[in-house]
């Protein structure tokens, strides 16, 4: 077991040695290292014997001087140096059951790893857990972890298709008295976990508050792809059905509320997104809870710059997803107060994973060619599309269906200007130029 070098820091300790991309660490003051958890573990004291691989199959020990709190400077390729431990259930709801043949090869790879979830904030269902790991997360306080819950007992056992996801509880108790802090989540299926099974689990986790941080209910994602029936999507009734529970919930709860409900329900039910002090410190954006709003409270900062005029005229176009049509729309009349300014919204249907998956982070380059061939035919020079970065691998401008944007560009003949989503990133990449 070794972890990859992908990156050292300029001007760090290991620079300063001579460290390299492709480099191996192998050992730390003559301990092995599974993950990056080890190696944070490790480094943490004042002096260090590294033992390195260079590509070429050489070793060099490493003697090390520093500050306990003082960073080597270096950047994993991964983040897990012994493989990532994968999902051993055959979940009802699965997502990734229902992808396409086409997506970007790592999608296809279900993790459960509580090292990535304690790293990363990815979820996990416990269900491969042994105790040795147990007795890790225990000793070296891995907290806060993020646990996919979904429903408790028999329910869960069903959701799960696993004997041992009936096991839940006692699995969070443990971790309650271990001192271990966790978000939770719950995907609702429609008849399955909603309801009262719903609320049987809402009473029992409630017994794990403190340590029970938050609970995300998000709405099953369905593709076009599924072949499992008995799972339907959320319609406006549903949706706002569950937006009335919550609501009471939340109001039983007062400053004590932990329960959140992902964008998509309200959206779908038509009701107004919670105001900015419902999300406290937004503990569970990754699964689309408060994004909308934290979008516009930044949007309501960004938008005290907006000129009453531009130098030049200036046309952009905002790419989005069916839903974030709703959450977009509203700033179209801001920024059509600019004169000079042309800014459209571009609202696209989802063909690669059907009509049912509305979201813009799960677009394809597929999806935006089907989508604007048409609307890019007639066209002068290069129009200016913006994406929301969440359409792309982190770090890389690749689509989920493996497309590049340089693939993209060519395609429709347009410019690409990728915006994280917050107001002051959107508002500079509608007024300054794209740098191409």
């Amino acid at each position: 077991m070794a972890g990859t070098i992908a990156q050292v820091l300029a001007g760090s300790i290991a620079a300063e040695l001579g460290m390299s991309p492709g480099d191996k660490v192998l050992s730390v003051n003559g301990q092995a290292l599974e993950d990056l958890i080890d190696y944070r573990y490790h480094c943490a004291a004042e002096y260090l014997e590294l033992l390195l691989e260079k590509p070429g199959g050489e070793r060099m020990l490493c003697e090390i001087e520093k500050e306990a709190d003082e960073d080597l400077g270096l950047i994993f390729c991964d983040n897990v140096f012994d493989g990532m431990r994968l999902c051993v259930n055959n979940c009802l709801f699965c997502f990734m059951e229902q992808l396409p043949a086409g997506c970007r090869p790592s999608l296809y790879l279900k993790d459960d790893d509580y090292r990535l979830s304690f790293l990363q904030g990815n979820f996990i269902t416990g269900t491969n857990l042994g105790e040795a790991d147990l007795a890790r997360i225990e000793k070296l306080s891995l907290s806060p972890l993020y646990i996919s819950i979904h429903a408790t007992g028999e329910a869960r056992r069903r959701l799960l298709r696993s004997l041992k996801a009936g096991e839940i509880m006692p699995l969070l108790r443990r971790l309650r008295e271990a001192g271990i802090s966790f978000h939770g989540q719950v995907v609702l299926c429609p008849g399955i976990n909603d309801g009262e099974v719903l609320e049987a689990t809402y009473r029992e986790l409630l017994t794990l508050r403190p340590h029970l941080l938050s609970l995300a209910l998000v709405p099953v994602g369905l593709t076009a792809h599924g072949k499992n029936r008995e799972l339907v999507p959320y319609d406006a009734r549903g949706a706002a059905a569950l937006t009335e529970k919550a609501g009471c919930w939340q109001k039983e709860l007062g400053e004590e509320n932990f329960i959140f409900l992902a964008d998509e329900f309200y959206l779908l039910a038509g009701k107004k997104i919670p105001p900015h002090r419902h999300y406290e410190d937004f503990p569970q954006l990754e699964n689309g809870v408060g994004m909308a709003r934290l979008f516009w409270t930044s949007w309501r900062r960004a938008k005290r710059r907006l000129p009453a005029r531009l130098p030049q005229p200036r046309e952009c176009f905002i790419v989005t997803g069916v839903s974030g049509q709703k959450v977009i729309q509203p700033l179209l009349e801001d920024l059509a107060k600019v004169e000079g300014l042309h800014a459209e919204l571009l609202a696209v249907e989802n063909k690669f994973f059907g009509p049912t998956v509305t979201v813009s982070g799960l677009l394809t380059g597929t999806c935006l060619i089907s989508a604007l061939k048409n609307w890019r035919e007639g066209r002068e020079g290069e129009p200016l599309l913006l994406l929301p970065a969440n359409m792309l691998k982190c770090g890389e401008e690749v689509f989920l269906d493996d497309m590049t944007v340089t693939e993209l560009e060519k395609a429709l003949r347009v410019r690409i200007r990728t915006v994280e989503p917050d107001g002051e990133s959107l508002l500079k990449a509608v007024l300054e130029d794209a740098g191409k």
